[in-house]
């Protein structure tokens, strides 16, 4: 019984999506490795934002083409303000053919977290 409760608990833990990082433990370590995708409106952008992110609105009717000229072989760190934005974006950047990684909790989080 011991051994059933162990694989079961084992198996839920290692079923995180592998697609989320939360953001506040996102580290700009490696930079050139990688891509940081802001996918806020260009006003929350100039309001704030991480570090060496480029900014391509969600919203704008060419979103998937502008994101299609990204680099392919660099993973693709995409956030926006909550979470929403971001999870559909990475939807998108997916079926393009990107590994990309959703900052869960978004800008409004790493804003919060007093060691940012």
């Amino acid at each position: 019984m011991y051994l059933s409760l162990f694989v079961l608990l084992f198996l839920a833990g290692s079923c995180k999506d592998a697609h989320q990082l939360p953001i506040n433990e996102f580290s700009q370590v490696d930079l050139q490795n990688y891509t940081l995708l802001d996918v806020r409106t260009p006003e929350e952008f100039e309001a704030g934002h991480l570090e060496n992110a480029i900014n391509i609105n969600w919203f704008d009717d060419d979103f998937t083409e502008q994101v299609a000229v990204l680099e392919k072989e660099k993973t693709v760190y995409v956030y926006c303000q909550k979470g929403g934005r971001s999870a559909k974006a990475r939807a998108v950047l997916d079926s393009l053919g990107f590994k990309a990684i959703d900052l869960t909790g978004g800008y409004g989080a790493w804003m919060e977290n007093p060691e940012n």
